[in-house]
Formats: structure tokens, C-alpha cells, sequence
């Protein structure tokens, strides 16, 4: 069941990737039109999943905020998509080392409100999550002038909890609302929620602090 799972979500991720990278790249209305469709999906799918009208109206305008965060982020620093795309792989590879490490060394739960989630899967996420942001930033920075700095280690182990604490508390409403996934929009995946129900926590936070913190 497990690798049928995975086998799924590296299909699907081979798939969407290049789509996704190539509405990052490209900038401009294209990127506000597909940002603006997962915005619509995002919250449709969470409206769906709500069962009372306060958490419906409070999270519509989270997400909204979420979204709005991420078209600042893609236009108003200097440096194009850097920013962009850093947040987003330290929210992939969070929920990639999550998902190996607890379903590879398992080990205590972590909480009830996702019992999916391990102990195990949280020092995965942490580790993966500066493995793989520090590929990427070798490769996309100088490496001559970049060093990997204190503060960028505590920033990326900071959006790691941070998307860790939206999966898991997306987790509790579709726990409240009896569903395993937000949507079926994405084979593996389930929903959009489902795909970045981490995200829409950390790019508020990461645009809060890139407004401070340019490198």
C-alpha cells in the first residue's frame, strides 16, 4: 500500500514540478492566473471541508492573506523567484522527509490529531529540509559569495515547524470533518489544501521576514 502510495505522489510531483516551475519562472499574468486558480481550488476545498461558518469565513481569509503573501514575494524582491522558490523547497522537502523517515523508521506518534505523523518523520522533515535548501542554494547563489549562515539555518528550521504546524493542523479539521483528503484533484496527493497545507502557513511567515531580511 505504501509503495502503490509513493509510486503515486513521484508521478504525480514528476508531472506537476515542470508546470509549476514553469508559471514561477515566467512570471508576470501568468503566474498571477495560476496562482489565482490555486487560490479558488485552495478555497473551495477548504469551504467544502468546513463545517461551521466562523472557521469557513476566518480560514477563507487566511488563505486569501497566504496567497496575496506569495505574489509579493514572486514580485517585489529583487532577485525574481529566488525567494519563491526557496520557501517552496523547504516546504517540499519537509513533507518529503516526513513522509520517508516515518514510514521507513516509524516509532512513536507524534499527535492524535494526525496519526500519521511520527516522531521520526519530524527530525526527517528537519534534516531534509537543510540537506536539500542547501543544495539549492549552492547551486543557485555563488558559491564563492554565499556562506550558509547562522540565520539562514534558524529561518529554514523555522518554516520546517511552521509548515509542519499547518499539516498537522489542516489535519484536525479533516479529522473533525471525517475526510482523509481535502480533494482528489491530484492522484497521491488528494486535494490543493492537501498539497500546501504547509505552505499557506510559511509564506506569510517567510514574507514577514524576507521584508526584514534580504540576502
Amino acid at each position: 500500500m505504501i509503495k502503490k502510495e509513493l509510486t503515486k505522489r513521484i508521478l504525480s510531483s514528476i508531472i506537476l514540478m515542470p508546470i509549476v516551475l514553469f508559471f514561477i519562472v515566467k512570471g508576470t499574468f501568468l503566474f498571477n492566473f495560476f496562482i489565482l486558480i490555486c487560490l479558488l481550488i485552495t478555497t473551495y476545498e477548504w469551504m467544502k471541508m468546513s463545517k461551521k461558518n466562523f472557521f469557513k469565513i476566518f480560514g477563507t481569509i487566511f488563505i486569501i492573506i497566504s496567497f496575496y503573501t506569495i505574489f509579493k514575494i514572486r514580485n517585489e524582491f529583487d532577485r525574481d523567484y529566488f525567494h519563491l522558490l526557496l520557501v517552496i523547497i523547504i516546504c517540499m522537502s519537509t513533507d518529503i522527509g516526513g513522509y520517508l523517515f516515518g514510514n521507513v523508521f516509524k516509532g512513536p506518534k507524534l499527535t492524535k490529531i494526525s496519526p500519521k505523523k511520527t516522531y521520526s518523520g519530524v527530525i526527517g522533515s528537519f534534516l531534509l529540509s537543510i540537506i536539500f535548501t542547501n543544495l539549492f542554494l549552492d547551486i543557485y547563489l555563488d558559491e564563492k559569495t554565499f556562506k550558509f549562515s547562522k540565520e539562514m539555518f534558524i529561518f529554514i528550521l523555522s518554516v520546517s515547524f511552521i509548515s509542519q504546524s499547518g499539516d498537522i493542523f489542516v489535519s484536525y479539521f479533516k479529522r473533525k470533518s471525517k475526510i482523509q483528503d481535502t480533494g482528489n484533484i491530484i492522484p497521491g496527493h488528494g486535494g490543493i489544501l492537501d498539497r500546501i497545507d504547509g505552505m499557506i502557513f510559511a509564506f506569510p511567515f517567510s514574507y514577514l521576514v524576507f521584508l526584514n531580511w534580504i540576502f
